[in-house]
């Protein structure tokens, strides 16, 4: 069992890898510019392989504990925006990340 969880904390880990890199390419002047920069490109492939670790994970994780649990990646990324990209982090932030936390970490309780 623990490798699905370990799976899961992977695809995690590339799912927020991958919101980065695609923040990081945000910036093209055009939409199609923005696909075709490298980091976009693999920001996608991330995401892709973020997927097929979830789905690993789903063998043998109830998709009640899984799916509630990525939602970690949401906090993560709010931290890292604010410190990779100067993003806005102020109370409203910090209160809603706690309650994101606060609800994995009681799902994930057995």
């Amino acid at each position: 069992m623990t490798f699905y969880y370990v799976m899961l904390g992977i695809g995690i880990l590339a799912g927020i890898g991958g919101q980065v890199l695609l923040k990081t390419g945000a910036d093209a002047p055009d939409f199609f510019s923005q696909l075709m920069r490298p980091s976009t490109i693999a920001g996608l492939a991330l995401y892709g392989s973020a997927a097929f670790l979830y789905i690993i994970a789903l063998r043998k994780i109830p998709v009640s504990v899984a799916f509630p649990s990525v939602s970690l990646s949401y906090a993560i990324v709010a931290v890292l925006g604010h410190f990779l990209f100067g993003e806005p982090f102020g109370i409203k932030q910090i209160g809603g990340l706690a309650l994101i936390v606060g609800g994995v970490v009681l799902i994930n309780q057995s």
